[in-house]
């Protein structure tokens, strides 16, 4: 293979975000016991890495490249970027509570659907994929957002 073409991307994300989900993931990693340099990529990496999936839609296979690391190493450290966030995000009456304190009169529920080509759990009944969207036809996340109304 020719050598390969090398380039840079900027997120259109402020800093503290990056070092937000950071400190999410260091906490986690001292939840765990996890030692220092047992992991290939630092907290702040991993950050990069999974915001990169949720802002730009990188491919995993791409994530592994651009970090070299392997399918299921990208995978498990994507997922526990993904986990840490949502455990950190209030659950929905939280949220209203919250908008109630705040003195907003209505709220904004949006969501979407975030593809994925190796996510399926077989559902309740025979034949049911709990992944598939059957509006959208492919397989994926499906992620609500509750906002004030200034979004």
């Amino acid at each position: 293979m020719p050598d390969p073409v090398i380039y840079t991307a900027v997120l259109p994300i402020g800093e503290s975000t990056a070092a937000f989900v950071s400190q999410l993931l260091a906490g986690e990693r001292a939840r765990r016991g996890t030692r220092r340099g047992r992991r290939v990529l630092g907290c702040y990496r991993r950050a990069v890495l999974v915001l990169r999936w949720f802002l730009d839609a990188t491919r995993v296979a791409q994530l592994a490249i651009d970090n070299q690391l392997s399918s299921s190493t990208t995978y498990r450290y994507l997922h526990e970027g993904i986990d840490v966030l949502a455990a950190a995000a209030p659950g929905l009456h939280g949220a209203l509570l919250a908008a109630r304190a705040a003195g907003h009169t209505h709220v904004h529920l949006d969501g979407t659907l975030i593809r994925t080509d190796r996510s399926r759990a077989f559902g309740p009944n025979a034949g049911v994929d709990l992944w598939w969207s059957g509006k959208h036809r492919h397989h994926g996340g499906n992620v609500q957002v509750l906002t004030a109304p200034d979004g």
